[in-house]
């Protein structure tokens, strides 16, 4: 312990590090991002991007009113 002493005598006293601590918290962070980033690819293999022709007919913009609409008060 007394060898570490002229070490830390050495050290500036205005210089800031993140040291081990932000590492770790570094760590942490990317090991979540990387699980999250795998569940999602996980969940995005499930999802059908297909559309069914109902899905692409009811899209379709018509001019016609539909016969139960009430007419509007201006």
């Amino acid at each position: 312990m007394t060898h570490l002493v002229p070490l830390a005598k050495e050290v500036d006293e205005n210089k800031v590090t993140p040291g081990v601590l932000g590492f770790i918290v570094f760590a942490v962070m990317a090991l979540a991002v990387w699980g999250l980033m795998k569940s999602m690819s996980k969940h995005m293999g499930k999802v059908d991007f297909k559309e069914s022709s109902d899905a692409s007919a009811a899209a379709e913009p018509t001019d016609a009113v539909p016969a139960d609409a009430e007419p509007r008060q201006g």
